[in-house]
């Protein structure tokens, strides 16, 4: 299942579909010229101050825009797809600041750009692009929350993370997550949080020998913690 490890970007085979997991947690599928990140969480420091809850940097949206814009310029991808939870809330779209509603909209010209939905952003968004329920290509299956029975199955929401023991210091690292079945991406947004692999329902959804994908410089596979 697994090719190489290279730097700047993991390559690896799954469902005969081959994919390459970039630094920052994005899914590059070169083939079908697409680039696939999941939970953005656009606005989530605006959604925090409006509801009272723990104050965030105010810039988080644009730090997440710039590593996609960056990302975009390595691979010259043609079509993104998001992978649901993009928006903190259903209507934070339009709450945005106008500089970063244009910035959207400057990442979408010339692409294709789909919005999957999920449980923070069920309906459409108001920034171009299509929204789906979820999206089927070639034998991947794109969804924002796995299911036990996907197969080639292509998902988010979770935010995993791992955690490792390292010469007596934990340390701690979003990832993916790949087993036969299903590849589960890490949050893509800045200030989202995760779970680690060996909490429910983490444990018991990924196979025994499923791996964890660790992202940063050189994102590099090792067992799937637990």
């Amino acid at each position: 299942m697994v090719r190489l490890c290279a730097a700047m970007s993991y390559a690896f085979t799954f469902h005969d579909a081959p994919l390459f997991a970039l630094p920052s947690g994005a899914l590059h599928w070169p083939d079908r010229d697409l680039l696939v990140v999941s939970d953005l969480h656009f606005g989530k420091s605006a959604r925090a101050a409006r509801h009272g809850g723990a104050a965030l940097p105010p810039y988080e949206t644009r730090e997440t825009l710039l590593r996609l814009e960056t990302d975009l310029d390595t691979t010259q991808a043609r079509h993104v797809l998001c992978l649901g939870d993009s928006f903190d809330a259903p209507d934070i779209g339009a709450a945005l600041p106008e500089e970063e509603q244009l910035w959207i909209t400057r990442l979408q010209a010339g692409r294709g750009w789909t919005w999957i939905e999920g449980n923070h952003d069920p309906g459409p968004m108001n920034l171009g692009g299509s929204h789906l329920a979820q999206l089927t290509l070639g034998p991947l299956t794109f969804r924002h929350i796995a299911t036990d029975t996907g197969r080639g199955e292509v998902s988010g929401h979770y935010h995993p993370k791992a955690r490792l023991a390292l010469r007596g210091r934990s340390l701690s690292r979003p990832c993916f997550l790949l087993d036969e079945h299903r590849l589960i991406l890490p949050a893509y947004g800045a200030y989202t949080g995760g779970l680690f692999t060996q909490s429910a329902p983490l444990a018991t959804l990924m196979q025994p020998k499923a791996q964890a994908i660790l992202t940063g410089p050189t994102p590099c596979a090792i067992p799937m913690p637990r």
